[in-house]
């Protein structure tokens, strides 16, 4: 019996390791066995509105594997199946986005109420086919097994999602679809289209050409973003691109059969260079030299939230024909994009211009205004009646709330959790995306190692991230997103490093119940998703496994502590010119540093394999960051 009953753990353990899934799911039970995927295999369903989601299985599998399996109708007797099947009567503890998903060695059977569900169901099988070495076509080459499971799933929050910036760098349609596929996968369901900022603005208005034939251009420039030359006198703008209203649709469309609303951002009425330099009677100063700022510094920044803009790049609240404009801009973009949002920006909006405008002065006293910054309150309530009219909810960066917004409109709260709790406070609806647990633009490893931004978010703080603080109504909180500025991101390949895997961690905030999240336990997940990426094609960060240095000085005399942000790491380094490595000193405890011009040296290791990358820094550089 003792022999059996060890079989049995050792069997259960190996089902277990097999089931690494990201999100993970509300519940999973692994059982005995696995199921074989063949050729024979086949994707059927039970009502035609689950055909489409069949098709898109059929065809993420044969990305996945060397398999190519039909999909139709359910026969009476379903063998070696997928079988997708919709509710009769909708189970309430799923709503519209859960599932269920049965293993057995007889076939596959995924529930759900909605075909939303059967997605999610069918994103979950998928990370449920083991991964293997890719054959030279990019396929695997060996049928699949399945592990034995009953999982029972549905998402925490109804906003899961991930905002790309495409102003700061254009990216072409097909590299916004992949991306799109990409966070399908992790169940995620928004995408937050920064489509306008100072940068470029990339969506064709059919009514004011202007904004792509002269805004969608800048001149081209290398170098770190803010430190760029500025344009020079007749210098051609030859930099950007824009999408035109087919190219929408047709990434709308892509976005639906994958269950993604994508929400259009208008950044209004600061940031709004480029549609300033179509349209230069639009802002106060009228400046018709104003150009499409390719990365130059164009404001002053103080260090306490506060700055001065060096070049008008704010629309004039006082211009009535800015209204009629924006009328245009917004009926526009209401008919490309069905979801039921529209971001109209509102944040970081210099009013030093305004304060200097005989228009806006005289706006101010018309309606009773002590302040200037009343007048961006008075800017939004005029933009969401605008949004409002076109049947669409006004959502907007926390800095709305300076103004008497209507409890209607919904706030993104960027700047900390502050704002989103006093929205919530206040009666509105909130996507949390705070700067210190979702900007996934800044630096996730050691600053010596990774490419230079002004600030750091480790994916273990992303994984920390909670959406929803005490004392609020959480019903308040719609959930949330990771945010993806671009100044510093050229490339999808580098858009993709900066994304994961910290949004691997976030599709876990976003879905999973508070009570199943669990760092040790998102390891393993974490590492399984790093092979499938590599299968796949997809380029991630590795910075997790980098070595973790801090110093302190006490009496004159340096100490060096080295850390690693995975459980079970070992560290290796060198302070005497040696290239460390696994025969090298594994650090246990803090070291003393040896005075003179030494140099630390550190790598990491998991399982007896190099890990990280190695961290050089010199005594100078360890004096910077110690702590007195």
């Amino acid at each position: 019996m003792r022999f059996l009953f060890l079989v049995g753990l050792l069997v259960a353990s190996l089902a277990q390791a097999q089931i690494q899934l990201v999100p993970q799911p509300v519940s999973v039970q692994p059982q005995p066995g696995h199921f074989t995927l063949t050729k024979a295999t086949t994707i059927t369903y039970t009502k035609p509105e689950s055909a489409s989601v069949a098709a898109m299985l059929s065809r993420q599998l044969a990305e996945q594997t060397s398999l190519t399996l039909t999909s139709r109708p359910a026969a009476a007797a379903p063998v070696n199946t997928i079988l997708l099947t919709l509710t009769p009567t909708p189970d309430a503890k799923l709503g519209r986005e859960g599932y269920r998903l049965s293993s057995s060695p007889k076939g596959v059977v995924i529930t759900a109420n909605q075909p939303a569900g059967l997605f999610y169901g069918t994103q979950t099988l998928l990370q449920l086919v083991p991964t293997e070495q890719p054959a030279p076509t990019g396929r695997m080459t060996q049928p699949t097994n399945v592990p034995a499971v009953q999982i029972i799933d549905y998402p925490r929050f109804g906003w899961r999602g991930v905002m790309l910036d495409v102003s700061r760098h254009f990216f072409p349609k097909a590299d916004v679809m992949r991306y799109i596929d990409e966070l399908a996968r992790l169940k995620l369901n928004t995408f937050h289209w920064h489509l306008t900022d100072d940068n470029g603005w990339r969506i064709e208005i059919k009514s004011l050409p202007r904004l792509t034939s002269v805004g969608a251009w800048r001149v081209p420039r290398d170098g770190h973003f803010g430190e760029r030359p500025n344009p020079k006198p007749g210098e051609a703008a030859t930099y950007g691109g824009f999408y035109t209203q087919d190219d929408i649709r047709e990434v709308v469309k892509y976005a639906q059969a994958r269950n993604i609303t994508i929400v259009p951002e208008i950044d209004i009425p600061g940031h709004s260079m480029a549609m300033l330099a179509a349209y230069p009677n639009l802002s106060c100063s009228k400046d018709t030299s104003v150009r499409v700022n390719p990365g130059t510094q164009f404001a002053e920044w103080y260090g306490n939230g506060t700055f001065k803009m060096l070049i008008d790049n704010t629309l004039n609240p006082s211009d009535e024909a800015v209204y009629a404009t924006l009328d245009k801009v917004f009926t526009e973009v209401a008919a490309l994009f069905p979801g039921p949002y529209i971001h109209a920006g509102g944040d970081e909006c210099y009013k030093g211009y305004w304060e200097k405008d005989p228009g806006c002065q005289a706006l101010m006293q018309k309606e009773g205004m002590k302040h200037v910054e009343q007048l961006q309150g008075y800017f939004m309530k005029r933009v969401e009646k605008i949004i409002n009219a076109k049947g669409k909810k006004f959502l907007g960066w926390d800095e709305i709330l300076e103004g008497d917004v209507s409890p209607s409109a919904t706030v993104m709260s960027w700047r900390g959790m502050k704002g989103g709790i006093e929205a919530a406070q206040h009666g509105h609806d909130v996507v949390m995306t705070p700067s210190t647990f979702a900007y996934i633009d800044y630096m996730q490893g050691d600053p010596t190692l990774e490419p230079r931004i002004y600030a750091s978010l480790r994916l273990k703080t992303c994984y920390e991230f909670e959406p929803v603080p005490p004392g609020i109504d959480s019903t308040r909180i719609l959930g949330g997103q990771g945010n993806l500025w671009t100044e510093q991101i050229p490339t999808l390949a580098h858009a993709e490093y900066m994304t994961y895997p910290r949004t691997w961690a976030l599709s876990e905030v976003f879905w999973t119940p508070r009570n199943r999240r669990d760092w040790a336990g998102f390891i393993p997940r974490l590492e399984a998703q790093m092979r499938r990426a590599d299968a796949a094609g997809v380029n991630y960060a590795r910075a997790a496994y980098d070595p973790i240095v801090s110093t302190t000085i006490a009496d004159n005399k340096l100490t060096l502590m080295l850390d690693a942000e995975l459980p079970g790491t070992d560290i290796f380094y060198s302070l005497d010119d040696t290239v460390p490595g696994r025969y090298s000193q594994r650090y246990s405890q803090p070291i003393p540093v040896p005075e003179g011009d030494v140099t630390l040296r550190a790598v990491t290791y998991r399982n007896g394999q190099p890990a990280g990358r190695m961290l050089t820094l010199k005594r100078d550089e360890l004096l910077k960051r110690a702590k007195k």
